[in-house]
């Protein structure tokens, strides 16, 4: 069989449904009365989301007889861009405006090209500037003049004349086609985690470690908090001795919804008893109109809700619901199903409109997608209707109001309270929450036919997967925000991806996928599920990543619990309920969506329809699906061709295989299926070498690999030169190799690399020969399995040149040492060389003191042997907008005069406090052991340095 044609996936950013590019000018003729607004809105909208083409663009429209009588009073926005802007890489000049005003059928906001500029712009035949706009106009009526384009407001002299705006443009532009529609949605059903039996090479072993020990594991590091003993002092109506954060409940109930799907598929009536009595103290501590919460029931009686954005109540709610839904799904024992059902029940008469409710939701996103699942396991649909309420008013501000600041200058970004969310159309704030809440606004938009929510979804899923996802499948740059900072900004030593983020894009990608059928929604998942996910727990299962960086010196090893534990039991219920993300059924077809080794057991047409699996998948492309019981009519059967494979075969016994596609990344065959039925299907899995989009500042010139769904990367166990000094030239290959003695059995890739050594500049030459690049033998291991052996260096992406020189002085031969350092803060990098264009910059090698505010710090070089110095340069770090570090309030230089510290003294003005440049320092030369950068931070705020440099004194001075 032919390789797939390529399809349009969601998660690379290319045109969809409500993105048309033309490449000509273009003209719709539409229905005033009943599309025009929505027309120019939507290109409003695309405007600002461009790739693409140059071209000029015209929207003629031909009214009813009485616009007025249809149109009323209805305003749409108009593209007001305050400045040139950079879009995608493009400019964007000021003058552009799109936006139109329609006002009692009369008003139009159209554009005219000044015709100074020699362009042609507006047509307005019988149209008259109007220097005065109807009451409600958006904009000004008068004329301005922004570069060669001129804005006016004009007004129709006959309603029953043509209309028409044009807008000229010599940059990418993209359309937005009237009547456009998402695409048809097919509805599929998750088949339930039971009826699915996992044996493959690659999950099943994990599962096993997770029920025998993660499970345990988990159990006991709970106790040994006092997560569970927080609701025995609940019960026994106890107000102090609560331990941990104020979401301490979410963590037992995660754990408890792993034990749940473990108990599906792997009775164990030991863990199921456990269970069970961790519900009884649960239940004890439900107050008896329903409310559950251990940290408000014992250290704030009496209240409630005070304080939704920051608290966690309805979060911790959330995650009892989905455990409550798990177990009975998998038990069908309703001894939790019937406490998250009398909560549930009291937070319907709590929260909506009408009937004494109250306004509100939650801080942190969750309970939106649990009320759904709650309401399918009860049968109560006013869980969905409440579910429905939480999404809806997202982006109202209430958080404003709940905390007494003024709604315009408050900033909900970090709990995507920002905007109404229908409106959002880019990721944003915290990662765990934003997805979380894509995923439950998905579930409502689903179940109650909002497409406005759907589309939102769709628009925020090919911002996030296009501009925002790591190689890995996780999401999440930042540590300060725990969340994102802009597009492209996909840092490898820095990069944040929690292990709770990457879950949650894999529950939202499996999601968009059941909604739509579209297989590119399920490469990301599997993405997710084969990398970001798995590096989240240990192959023994008793430790767990927090932040799961694409590159370690190190310094950066797993735990066996956190203080803030959310990561650990939510990969353990995901690894638990692995099953449920591998197939779907439709009405009257199976979905098959991952390729691991195992059973099937799914109802399609009312009838059992079950699949036997063979595979060595991931590390084998070969698969074998035996059918093992089908329906008796015709049935469909829908195979993912990964969006990675460009090269595949597929036959029934030995013969080809009559399918239709691939489609949206599925081959479909159709045809009444006889027990003993093999489908073969054969993935080509070479290995692949990854770039990134060059707008991805810290990934530009660099490759990563990847074989199958599998992402790999480099330990420094493995290798004989530091990780950080390999480079991978054009045309390295690398041959795969199985290793069953390895990790647990993984596939590795194996060749040779180069050797870029560590070039630096610290002699006073102009010129020098450039150090050779000597071959080195590489072995690879895939990104889920690192940090499993000895401690070392580990890169995902590495140059494919080398790397310019770095420039040093004296500092390169000292000994760092500083007065304060956290986990993510690297000495090294003051002196590593790298070359900062801007203090915001978040480089591999950090030297800062967050998290100590308004201190006195210092960080210090010492030789063995003095040195004599006569000068400094410093570039300071701030970042301002996504972190806590400021500029210093005040610093200067000692030096070390024995046992006493003495300042320097200065040759001209004191050392400079400036951002985004060099802050150089003359002073009088002095011979020493040891200099030091003394800051005073300013109150409330931290501070750093990227860069450090010494000058050395002049011999001849």
């Amino acid at each position: 069989m032919s390789a797939p044609q390529p399809r349009q996936s969601p998660h690379r950013g290319s045109p969809s449904e409500d993105q048309k590019p033309t490449h000509q000018a273009a003209a719709l003729e539409v229905d005033l009365g009943r599309r025009l607004p929505g027309v120019l809105h939507g290109l409003a909208n695309r405007l600002v989301d461009l790739v693409g083409i140059e071209g000029t663009v015209e929207l003629a429209a031909q009214p009813r007889p009485n616009p007025a009588a249809v149109v009323g009073k209805q305003t749409m926005e108009a593209l007001d861009l305050p400045s040139t802007q950079q879009l995608d890489g493009f400019a964007i000049p000021r003058y552009l405006r799109t936006g139109i005003t329609m006002l009692d059928g009369a008003v139009a906001h159209a554009i005219e090209q000044d015709p100074t500029s020699g362009g042609r712009g507006c047509q307005p035949g019988t149209w008259r500037p109007r220097r005065r706009a109807a009451t409600g106009s958006v904009r000004p009526a008068s004329t301005a003049a922004n570069g060669p384009l001129t804005t006016r407001l004009f007004a129709v002299d006959d309603p029953g004349h043509s209309m028409r705006v044009t807008a000229a443009a010599s940059f990418p532009l993209f359309l937005a086609a009237a009547g456009a529609q998402m695409p048809p949605r097919v509805d599929l059903q998750e088949v339930p985690f039971p009826m699915v039996r996992v044996q493959d090479p690659f999950f099943a072993p994990r599962r096993a470690v997770n029920l025998r020990v993660t499970l345990e594991h988990s159990l006991r590091q709970l106790e040994e908090t006092g997560t569970l003993g927080n609701f025995d002092l609940a019960a026994a109506g106890k107000h102090d001795g609560f331990k941990g954060y104020v979401f301490q409940d979410s963590d037992a109930f995660k754990a408890l919804e792993a034990i749940a799907f473990a108990l599906a598929t792997d009775h164990d009536p030991a863990l199921a008893a456990r269970f069970d009595a961790i519900v009884d103290r649960i239940g004890k501590a439900q107050q008896p109109d329903g409310y559950l919460n251990s940290a408000y029931t014992v250290q704030r009686p009496g209240q409630r809700f005070v304080n939704l954005r920051d608290d966690h109540e309805l979060y911790c709610a959330g995650h009892l619901f989905e455990a409550a839904a798990a177990h009975w799904q998998a038990t069908g024992k309703r001894n939790l199903l019937d406490i998250a059902i009398r909560y549930a029940d009291l937070l319907v008469a709590t929260f909506g409109e009408g009937n004494g409710r109250r306004d509100g939701y939650c801080g942190h996103p969750e309970i939106e997608l649990a009320l759904v699942k709650l309401a399918r396991a009860a049968g109560k649909p006013e869980y969905q209707q409440l579910a429905n309420w939480f999404v809806l008013r997202r982006g109202s501000r209430f958080f404003a109001q709940e905390h007494g600041q003024d709604p315009q200058r408050y900033d909900g970004t970090y709990w995507l309270d920002h905007a109404p969310i229908t409106e959002l159309s880019a990721i944003a704030g915290h990662a765990v929450r934003a997805t979380y809440l894509m995923s439950g606004a998905v579930d409502v938009g689903a179940a109650t036919g909002n497409d406005a929510l759907l589309k939102m979804a769709r628009r925020v899923w090919r911002n996030t997967n296009g501009k925002n996802a790591f190689v890995t499948g996780g999401i999440g740059p930042s540590a300060s925000n725990e969340g994102f900072t802009h597009d492209y900004d996909l840092p490898t030593h820095t990069a944040y991806q929690e292990t709770c983020a990457s879950i949650a894009m894999a529950m939202w990608a499996h999601r968009m996928n059941l909604l739509w059928g579209d297989g590119a929604f399920a490469d990301a998942m599997e993405t997710a599920l084969y990398n970001a996910i798995p590096a989240g727990v240990q192959l023994d299962g008793t430790k767990f990543f927090y932040v799961n960086p694409l590159a370690s010196r190190g310094q950066h090893h797993r735990r066996a619990w956190y203080g803030c534990a959310c990561c650990p039991p939510n990969v353990a219920r995901t690894l638990a309920a692995i099953g449920s993300y591998a197939f779907a059924t439709g009405t009257e077809s199976l979905w098959v969506n991952l390729y691991g080794q195992g059973e099937v057991m799914a109802q399609v047409r009312g009838q059992m329809f079950a699949l036997q699996i063979t595979s060595e998948y991931p590390w084998q492309g070969e698969i074998a699906l035996r059918v093992i019981a089908a329906p008796r009519e015709a049935t469909e059967l829908r195979l993912r061709i990964p969006g990675w494979c460009t090269q595949y075969s597929c036959k029934l016994g030995d013969a080809e295989f009559d399918a239709d596609g691939p489609h949206l990344g599925y081959l479909a065959a159709r045809r009444q299926w006889l027990r003993g039925d093999v489908v073969k299907l054969s993935l080509a899995m070479p290995v692949r070498r990854l770039e990134a989009d060059p707008r991805a500042e810290a990934l530009r010139g660099q490759i990563a690999f990847a074989r199958g769904p599998i992402v790999y990367s480099a330990e420094q166990v493995d290798q004989q030169v530091p990780v950080e000094q390999l480079i991978v030239p054009p045309g390295t290959e690398l041959t795969p190799e199985h290793r069953a003695d390895l990790l647990g059995g993984v596939t590795v890739l194996t060749g040779r690399a180069l050797d870029g050594g560590r070039p630096n500049w610290t002699e006073r030459t102009l010129y020098r020969s450039q150090p050779p690049a000597a071959a080195t033998p590489v072995t690879f291991v895939p990104y889920a399995v690192w940090d499993n052996r000895a401690p070392g260096a580990m890169a995902v992406w590495f140059p494919q040149a080398p790397r310019p020189a770095t420039v040093g002085g004296p500092e390169q031969s000292a000994t760092v040492t500083m007065s304060f350092q956290n986990w993510n803060c690297d000495p090294e990098g003051i002196r590593d060389g790298e070359e900062p264009k801007r203090s915001g910059d978040t480089p591999p090698r950090n030297c800062h003191w967050w998290n100590h505010a308004g201190t006195t710090e210092w960080v210090e070089y010492s030789w063995p042997t003095a040195q004599t110095i006569a000068g400094t340069r410093v570039f300071w770090f701030d970042d301002t907008g996504h972190g806590g570090c400021r500029l210093p309030k005040s610093a200067r230089l000692l030096w070390r005069d024995g046992d006493t510290w003495r300042p320097v003294v200065a040759r001209g003005p004191e050392l400079p406090i400036a951002i985004d440049r060099w802050c150089e320092f003359a002073f009088a030369e002095v011979t020493t052991t040891a200099l030091r950068l003394e800051v005073q931070l300013q109150e409330g705020m931290a501070a750093g340095v990227l860069e450090w440099q010494l000058l050395p004194a002049d011999e001849d001075r």
